[in-house]
């Protein structure tokens, strides 16, 4: 932990990125230990990135909550825009199948269904849904958007970042930025445009903020939806 620390002092990179692939490693780590795994590991996760947000706070001081009208219309409409663009060649396990890269039809992985696990009625199923959508948005938010668009994307600006201001738009990088985040999901077409829209805000707002609050009101309707309807295969 102290190592931790000292690094994220000593580099803003660090600050930026270190919690991020901590982040990423623990979610590869989802169902590795029995298929429970699934389940508490997202919530041990979760925990684990409350921590790094802490460590982050006064060390990335554009990680600000902010709102403002453009902040909820893109969140709202990046959920609607999310479960919208639901077809054949929108998802990467049937993407790559079509365009020739495996040999066999896709086989996608079982929904993240605490119910269907659990039980129909079971509390830890209602803890595991409960913890996801408070951990989608309020601590994915931070990590992610200080990860892709403080850091990302003002590095490939320049390898000097801190010198970018927020507010500053390049093509090269608002492209593989998008590009990028929308191949770390599932849903990788929705993913672009998504990133796209959290950028723009950046952009337009010349700050993190509100881009955190769009991402976070996208995450907790999505949730929502997902529950509500069943949608499974969203999560």
């Amino acid at each position: 932990m102290f190592g931790l620390k000292r690094e994220m002092d000593q580099s803003p990179a660090a600050a930026r990125v270190a919690p991020f692939i901590i982040f990423v490693v623990l979610t590869a780590l989802q169902g590795e230990l029995g298929e429970a795994s699934r389940f508490w590991m997202y919530l041990l996760k979760s925990l684990i990135g409350v921590w790094l947000i802490a460590l982050m706070w006064p060390r990335v001081a554009e990680m600000r909550w902010q709102m403002s009208w453009e902040a909820v219309v893109v969140g709202v409409a990046v959920c609607g825009m999310w479960v919208g663009i639901d077809g054949a060649w929108t998802r990467q396990d049937s993407l790559w199948s079509k365009l020739g890269f495996t040999h066999s039809p896709a086989q996608p992985a079982p929904p993240w269904n605490p119910f269907a696990f659990f039980g129909a009625h079971a509390p830890w199923a209602w803890v595991c849904v409960i913890g996801r959508i408070a951990a989608s948005t309020l601590v994915v938010p931070h990590i992610e958007e200080t990860f892709y668009r403080s850091w990302f994307y003002r590095y490939l600006r320049r390898t000097r970042f801190e010198t970018v201001p927020l507010g500053e738009f390049a093509w090269l990088p608002f492209v593989a930025t998008a590009v990028v985040f929308g191949f770390a999901h599932q849903e990788w077409l929705a993913g672009i445009l998504c990133g796209a829209a959290y950028q723009w805000l950046v952009i337009r707002k010349q700050r993190l903020g509100d881009a955190m609050t769009a991402h976070a009101i996208t995450n907790f309707l999505l949730g929502l939806w997902v529950v509500g309807r069943g949608a499974w295969r969203f999560w």
